[in-house]
């Protein structure tokens, strides 16, 4: 990935530029990212939610075929839990680690930067990512064990809502914490009105899945999970703005674990 800064806009950046932007910056997909300014950036962001369902599909798909073969919804949600891994290269994992490490050790934010960046992780990272990790598979297990729809509705609300969440944490007035990464290729990319309308229409299509799944009743519970995820998300953005002075890569990766996470647990728990 790119780690400079994007240059400054020629000219509008097309549906395909700024799809091209969100695969290419968040999945492994065969993507080539042909443009690389701050146009393609904001429409990048805007379509992370794309990507996001993409990816929630293919988990729902490894899901159900492992419910199919007779793997049980254990196995199912672990599948379920591997495809975005795989599908990011751990990237969000890793950010969550390293954000752990950064917020929980204490120190003054260039410090805690400097601990984020290193390619090992302490034990802050490694008990959130234990922990992060059982949450999710016992969540997946307990919406597949009510059947393949449910836990395709959670491995789609999850992957969304956490896409959702990079929008969010690129909208204007939310600065990088450091001039490179992608925290600064997107930082204060997105107006704030597109931001609220990805919010929108990020909840009523998980709504539209939950009435899928669960008729009214179903439709008010996965909306309000992703609201609440994304919620959760923006608090999380608010401390680390707070410690770190704004917005990393790592920082990224947290928000997306963290506001998925939260949504999926809401899902689970009804």
């Amino acid at each position: 990935m790119n780690d400079t800064a994007p240059a400054a806009p020629t000219s509008p950046a097309s549906p395909a530029d700024a799809l091209r932007f969100a695969f290419g910056t968040l999945t492994v997909l065969p993507v080539r990212v042909t443009r690389w300014d701050r146009a393609a950036a904001r429409g990048g962001m805007l379509c992370a939610p794309v990507a996001g369902l993409v990816v929630g599909l293919c988990a729902a798909a490894l899901g159900g075929l492992l419910l199919l073969l007779g793997g049980g919804p254990l196995l199912a949600a672990v599948g379920s839990a591997v495809v975005p891994a795989v599908l990011t290269r751990g990237l969000h994992l890793d950010g969550l680690a390293d954000t752990a490490d950064g917020l929980g050790s204490g120190k003054p934010a260039e410090e805690a930067l400097r601990i984020m960046k290193r390619s090992d992780i302490g034990p802050f990272g490694v008990v959130t990512l234990l922990f992060a990790l059982l949450a999710q598979v016992a969540a997946l297990s307990r919406l597949y064990t009510a059947g393949w729809a449910a836990g395709a509705v959670g491995a789609v609300v999850l992957a969304v809502t956490a896409r959702a969440a990079l929008t969010l944490a690129s909208r204007a007035g939310v600065p990088a914490a450091r001039p490179e990464g992608l925290g600064a290729a997107v930082a204060g990319s997105v107006p704030v009105p597109a931001a609220a309308g990805c919010t929108a229409l990020v909840a009523v299509g998980c709504a539209a899945a939950g009435a899928g799944v669960g008729g009214p009743y179903g439709a008010l519970h996965a909306g309000l999970a992703a609201l609440l995820g994304l919620a959760g998300g923006e608090l999380l953005l608010r401390h680390c703005r707070r410690r770190f002075g704004g917005v990393t890569g790592d920082v990224f990766g947290a928000l997306a674990e963290g506001a998925g996470l939260t949504a999926l647990v809401l899902l689970a728990l009804g």
